[in-house]
């Protein structure tokens, strides 16, 4: 080991939504820690995921409506969005949770916070690149018998010929126009491609999604995908799906040609812009995993056992860079597993772990446990009951009736195995079956108990007297 080593109980590498509570946590503890960031504090979350992207769904959730104000009466004229000032919006907020983040690793005693990038020298050292405002920064050897990597991911770069030559758009970069598209081709079919679709339409793009599926969000339910896909439609979203991108290429006068192969041959589809929604990748090539003997998969994605431990002792993967749900409240609850056996401990794992998500489109998809389909899979002996939003008092009366509730119950317990909330407020409907699901309560409960009126948790008493089968 180097003389000028640096050397530490541990050290995070990235500071994102695991990565900076858990060197808190540490450092609280007593622990001589380091963190090492290469570019934002709060990770992908807060600098280019949620709280960016919710932002701006809610600014096009603002057109939308003031476009509808006429149906409730209410007489607004000509409503025109201005990108720039959305840009600015969403930048202000993103400030204030990136500066909040810095202010709390700063304030944690014991917590040194480097900002450079890192790379694995031996199992347990790492040389850490320094950046500082002029350029690169010179290079730092660290030590430490703990180290956490959360490295996160980013957008995946799909192999289409013509694409390197082509000014594409990714999730990052798309929210960084300012102005509104004139026509924007989404490239996938996830929920990336869903939010970003419906946000551009809303402030006045036409919008074209191409999928390589029979179906967007292929996870879900073949009826759940098919209300997504009708209300897009509705709103006016252009849907291509069983397409295989084949090229593209830029015209002259800027615009992007798309080449596809469909079932009823090649076709063509030009647009002002072009945006890369086809999954992301995880930030492990420059980390030199191959020093340390840490292992990953087909995908890059660090291999880790259920308590999160890689195939190196003491060396620990949290959130997105380990591959599986790439969701923040994954990434939090990775960093609640690692404080609760090194620190307390305990012995938590990620075995049965229930993963809930939202797709923020409008209405929300709120998701939690087992699809319908994914039960049948298993061989459970199940009953399903679904019931449309337009049977919600409360849905009518605000005039946001579209979508549906679906909800998978075991037929011997009674209990609710999964639910699909696609629906006003779809996300917050979903949290409350958790909860149910979290205390084993049976359906019949919810179908009989008493919620206020008008509110949208009454509907479970009709949803649970909606059975199809």
């Amino acid at each position: 080991m180097k003389s000028d080593t640096s050397r530490y109980d541990a050290v995070v590498i990235g500071a994102g939504q695991g990565g900076a509570p858990l060197a808190i946590a540490l450092a609280n503890a007593g622990w001589k820690t380091a963190v090492i960031e290469r570019e934002h504090v709060g990770g992908t979350c807060i600098n280019v995921g949620c709280t960016p992207t919710k932002t701006m769904v809610a600014g096009a959730r603002v057109a939308y409506v003031a476009r509808r104000a006429s149906d409730f009466g209410v007489e607004v004229g000509p409503v025109s969005v201005n990108m720039a000032a959305v840009r600015r919006r969403k930048q202000a907020i993103v400030d204030s949770w990136r500066t909040g983040g810095e202010n709390r690793l700063a304030a944690a005693p014991g917590l040194d916070l480097l900002r450079g990038e890192a790379a694995f020298s031996g199992p347990h050292s790492l040389e850490v690149q320094m950046a500082s405002p002029e350029g690169p920064g010179g290079s730092r050897s660290l030590a430490a018998e703990h180290i956490f990597i959360n490295a996160g991911a980013r957008p995946a770069v799909p192999a289409l010929p013509g694409l390197e030559g082509v000014p594409y758009l990714d999730s990052t970069s798309v929210m960084e126009l300012d102005v509104v598209p004139e026509h924007l081709l989404v490239l996938g079919g996830g929920y990336v491609s869903v939010e970003f679709g419906q946000m551009f339409r809303r402030f006045g793009s036409e919008v074209t999604i191409i999928q390589r599926g029979e179906t967007l969000l292929a996870r879900e339910d073949a009826d759940v995908a098919g209300a997504v896909a009708t209300i897009l439609r509705e709103d006016g979203v252009n849907l291509v799906l069983e397409a295989r991108p084949a090229q593209v290429e830029a015209g002259s006068d800027g615009w992007v040609t798309l080449t596809a192969d469909a079932p009823g041959g090649r076709s063509t589809i030009r647009g002002s812009h072009l945006l890369v929604a086809t999954g992301r990748t995880p930030n492990t090539e420059r980390l030199n995993l191959a020093a340390a003997g840490i292992e990953t998969d087909a995908h890059g994605n660090i291999v880790v056992n259920e308590r999160l431990e890689t195939g190196v002792a003491g060396v620990y993967a949290l959130g997105d860079v380990k591959g599986g749900p790439a969701f923040t409240h994954i990434s939090y609850d990775d960093f609640r597993i690692l404080r609760t056996n090194l620190l307390e401990g305990g012995s938590a794992s990620t075995v049965d772990r229930v993963v809930p998500y939202v797709v923020f489109m409008d209405p929300q998809l709120g998701r939690v446990g087992l699809t319908e389909a994914e039960a049948r899979e298993r061989g459970l002996q199940i009953r399903v009951a679904k019931m449309p939003m337009d049977w919600v008092a409360r849905a009518l009366e605000v005039g946001e009736s579209r979508g549906l509730m679906k909800v998978v119950v075991d037929v011997a317990t009674d209990r609710i195995l999964g639910c699909s909330v696609l629906g006003m407020e779809g996300g917050e409907i979903a949290a409350l079956l958790q909860i149910a699901m979290m205390g084993n309560v049976p359906a019949a409960d919810l179908r009989e108990a008493v919620f206020a009126h008008p509110t949208l948790a009454e509907s479970l008493n009709n949803l649970f007297g909606s059975w199809v089968e």
